[in-house]
């Protein structure tokens, strides 16, 4: 039997290549894939957008919401970690 954590991880891998193929389909372009290590420029762009994201990392049955999923894809475990990394790595505007 899988834990509900890996059923909810499937769907949201799912819901996941959904979204990218259809952007595909409308654009005919591909998304790039999650930079989970390093300090390329999306995955500190990313961090920073989710950084200052409003909303809970788990919902109301304790299970990791979209959000907390999306961090872990990532590379952070926490929106703490990602303002952390953010505020090291964004580029300084003169």
């Amino acid at each position: 039997m899988k834990s509900p954590l890996n059923i909810k991880e499937e769907a949201y891998e799912k819901s996941n290549r959904k979204m990218r193929s259809k952007y595909k389909k409308e654009t005919g372009k591909s998304l790039g894939s999650r930079q989970t290590s390093g300090t390329g420029k999306r995955r500190v762009s990313f961090a920073c957008r989710f950084a200052g994201m409003a909303g809970a990392m788990k919902d109301a049955k304790g299970e990791p919401t979209k959000k907390a999923m999306a961090l872990k894809k990532w590379g952070f475990g926490s929106v703490a970690a990602a303002k952390t990394f953010c505020n090291k790595h964004k580029e300084k505007k003169s």
